[in-house]
């Protein structure tokens, strides 16, 4: 009976563990929102719709991936895109101009 216990408990953590990263990376989805949205109202950086159609054109397959993130004083949109045939592809996308500055393709 306690080695059933101790493995229940056991178990009980491990699901804890695994979910906790979940949980962070949730809030920290919410704060790129945030920051994506107010940097979009200040006019600093391009809609996502708009960047997402010069990425298609670009980059065919499904966008599987989209961050914000700030390289040498500039906004990027790096995107994840997965093509037909399964190759990953990354796009970074200059967020306030609108455009294409690196195209990393063909990865499996």
């Amino acid at each position: 009976m306690k080695t059933v216990s101790m493995g229940l408990a056991a178990l009980g953590m491990a699901a804890l563990v695994t979910a906790l990263p979940s949980a962070v990376r949730a809030q920290d989805d919410d704060d790129d929102h945030d920051r994506a949205r107010d940097l979009y109202e200040r006019g600093e950086i391009e809609g996502l719709a708009d960047i997402m159609t010069i990425v298609r054109a670009k980059a065919p397959g499904e966008i599987v991936s989209v961050d914000l993130i700030r390289v040498e004083g500039k906004w990027i949109y790096r995107f994840q895109v997965v093509s037909a045939d399964g190759r990953r592809r990354i796009v970074d996308v200059d967020a306030g101009a609108g455009g294409v500055l690196g195209d990393e393709g063909g990865h499996k």
